[in-house]
């Protein structure tokens, strides 16, 4: 992020984020960092790669609009957040890239099946009518699919900069010109197919860029829907009134009913209840909370209506930091991205200097126009990076569609390179090394009766505790008996009448080392219902599989250190307790500063910011929509045996691709001197392109086996 001076000392400064769909590349990046802040009014500019944003820090007295004709000058076209969060539902731009995919395969499909009779030796006359049939398919197609690339770089030219889609755009153009005047004049030779086959590559690189982008900033949207969108602010003389979120402000009293989510984090002020917290601690058990407790924005009021007083809103909250950190750790994630980057900007210029080396060679040993042109093109056909561009698409398609087959979605292919580099496995305790559900136990022991009023008493309550009650005696037929005057204490329980006796269901009297309720009717003992959170099915086999491999293991938890203690012992694990979100990731952080690579297995919605910023992670199915978003790879089941296939898949995936990668070197290695030296035809060109990359495909197929 760069800065200037001069206004940087004015307060107070604004930030206006806004959406610019042309961010295509690094220099696009520096592009707008750079030069906005040339704008005396305009203190800061950071662009977010992953969610192509740019977050603006200006003078306050100018809006989005000014910013957005700012962005205008620079070649780019933009959209303040807030009126392209209401389109979210609709994705413009991937619905373009898919069209313009669509008709670049399906033109070059056609056209590749005119160029086999061709290619087989056809008259000149049928020659002639198929290269103008060719070239009426392939010319609207490849004005129609080029346009994200023609577009994109006649914005940059315009604005006197260059993007990666300049070349690209170029050596279309000029493949395409090629083979239309070579139809025009009766020549033996077209490249439509070259072209499109091309143009369709690349835009399928384009299709995933777009559909991993619209991943994460999913992850960021299920976050922010966990904030109550507003809350019944109490004044002074006691009467209440609906304020939206926006509107809150530290020092506000707000009336908070049960099965309502906090819109601000604040202070509890009157009343007592218990306060589903799995937001930020992961723990399904809920927290008593009375005067004076702390509660975050985006935690559940569960039992009784609390009034609280308001300490932090808006872009300072809970939800806010939680997004925040998310969204940092999408970017910084960005290693993937400026190897890539890396890669074309030497790949690209390479290739033109070789083509234009070619052309300038040829006309210098006293060959004609044509025929040196003719050669440049082969070298650019030939060296078109298509099979070098499968080398890895390939084998991810191939592994995480096997892998698909055995309950484990891979939402990112990058994934699988990096779980392949990975030598640390963090877990998250409550829904992934174990189930997340309370259990109850003792049940057995109480008489049929009593599992019926049981069952009368927890049916009215949403108490966790209760829901997993009645869970359990409903599957076992119990039906409820005829309980009255059903009640519930905030905190304490449930009671009624029954038979004109008083039963309950409650907190236990004396204090229990486990999670427990006491089930108590007038006349009769006592019984302990006591409540556990089962271990996945196989997870202590994982934990001992991936020891013996030589990864280093832990177990990073919000909840309680006991609780902690005892799973982490069943399973064989060292574990920390009582983490926030921003504890794991630092704990993750501070592995990855010392060389480790770390995996991180997580369910709840503060697992997402640690899945986020990991080196690679995964989440179970039943993980909140924030995590699965956040997540490379969902899996689903009760079994936690998906972690180490996954890193297995993982490690021969990437045997593969580097086999791929081997492949396509060489074949550029023996095919651009042979190209160069006018012994390859613009044909035989396009055919070996073609040869490497169904090679590369047929090696990366050998996944499917297994």
């Amino acid at each position: 992020m760069t800065e200037v001076a001069p206004l940087a000392a004015k307060a107070p400064c604004r930030e206006t984020r806004l959406v610019v769909p042309g961010i295509s590349c690094a220099g696009c990046i520096a592009k707008i960092e750079r030069d906005l802040v040339k704008e005396p009014a305009i203190v800061a500019a950071r662009v977010r790669f992953s969610g192509k944003t740019v977050t603006v820090t200006h003078d306050p007295a100018r809006d989005a609009a000014w910013l957005v004709e700012r962005l205008k000058d620079l070649g780019f076209d933009a959209q303040p957040l807030a009126a392209a969060e209401a389109d979210k539902g609709r994705d413009p731009e991937l619905t373009a890239l898919v069209r313009a995919m669509a008709v670049a395969g399906f033109a070059s499909m056609n056209v590749m099946l005119l160029s086999v009779s061709i290619w087989s030796g056809a008259g000149d006359a049928t020659r002639g009518l198929f290269h103008w049939l060719s070239a009426l398919i392939a010319i609207p197609a490849i004005a129609y699919a080029g346009r994200p690339f023609f577009g994109s770089a006649l914005a940059a030219l315009a604005a006197r900069r260059t993007n990666m889609d300049v070349p690209i755009s170029v050596g279309l153009v000029l493949v395409t010109a090629m083979s239309l005047y070579e139809t025009a004049i009766g020549g033996p030779h077209a490249w439509f197919d070259g072209a499109l086959m091309l143009l369709f590559f690349l835009l399928a690189g384009r299709v995933m860029d777009r559909m991993m982008r619209r991943r994460a900033e999913e992850g960021v949207r299920s976050l922010l829907r966990q904030r109550a969108p507003g809350a019944h602010v109490v004044a002074p003389d006691g009467s209440t009134a609906w304020r939206e979120t926006a509107d809150l402000a530290p020092g506000m009293v707000m009336l908070v009913a049960a099965g309502d989510r906090f819109a601000a984090d604040g202070t509890v002020v009157e009343g007592s209840s218990e306060i589903d917290s799995s937001l930020l601690t992961g723990e399904s058990v809920p927290e008593r909370t009375g005067p004076g407790a702390k509660v975050a924005a985006g935690t559940l009021n569960l039992t009784a209506p609390v009034r609280v007083r308001i300490s932090r809103v808006g872009n300072s909250d809970t939800v806010a930091e939680l997004t925040a950190l998310m969204e940092a750790a999408s970017q910084s994630d960005s290693r993937y991205v400026r190897l890539a980057d890396r890669a074309a900007r030497i790949y690209t210029p390479a290739v033109h200097a070789l083509a234009v080396a070619a052309f300038a060679g040829w006309m210098m040993a006293g060959a004609g126009w044509h025929q040196a042109l003719l050669v440049a093109i082969a070298v650019l056909i030939i060296t078109c990076p298509c099979a070098l561009g499968l080398a890895v698409p390939a084998a991810q398609v191939v592994a995480c569609g096997r892998l698909m087959k055995q309950g484990i979605l891979v939402k990112d292919g990058s994934a699988l390179e990096r779980i392949a580099d990975i030598d640390t496995v963090y877990f998250d305790k409550t829904g992934t090394l174990t189930r997340g559900e309370p259990v109850p136990s003792g049940l057995e022991m109480l008489s049929d009766e009593d599992r019926s009023i049981l069952l009368a008493l927890v049916q009215t309550s949403r108490h966790p505790l209760s829901r997993a009650t009645a869970a359990r005696l409903t599957a076992e037929g119990t039906a409820p008996a005829e309980v009255e005057n059903i009640g519930e204490e905030p905190g304490l329980g449930l009671s009624g009448t029954y038979a004109g006796r008083r039963v309950s269901y409650d907190r236990p009297q004396q204090r229990v080392a486990t999670l427990a309720a006491c089930y108590s009717r007038d006349g009769q003992p006592d019984r302990l219902i006591g409540f556990r959170d089962s271990v996945r099915p196989g997870a202590g086999e994982v934990v001992q599989d991936l020891r013996r491999k030589g990864f280093e293991t832990k177990m990073l938890s919000g909840d309680r250190q006991e609780v902690v203690t005892a799973v982490a012992a069943s399973v064989g694990l060292a574990a920390e307790a009582r983490l926030t979100p921003s504890a794991k990731m630092r704990a993750i952080a501070e592995a990855e500063s010392a060389g480790r690579r770390v995996l991180m297995v997580g369910d709840g919605l503060n697992d997402a910011p640690a899945l986020a910023v990991a080196t690679a992670s995964m989440a179970p199915g039943t993980a909140s929509d924030a995590s699965q978003q956040a997540a490379d790879i969902v899996f689903l089941g009760s079994a936690l045996s998906p972690v180490s296939e996954v890193i297995d898949a993982s490690r021969r995936t990437m045997t593969i691709v580097r086999q791929n990668v081997g492949l396509s070197i060489g074949y550029n290695l023996l095919a651009v001197p042979l190209a160069m030296a006018g012994l390859v035809t613009p044909l035989v060109a396009a055919i070996a392109m073609s040869v490497s990359s169904v090679a590369v495909v047929a090696n990366s197929l050998r996944l499917a086996r297994g």
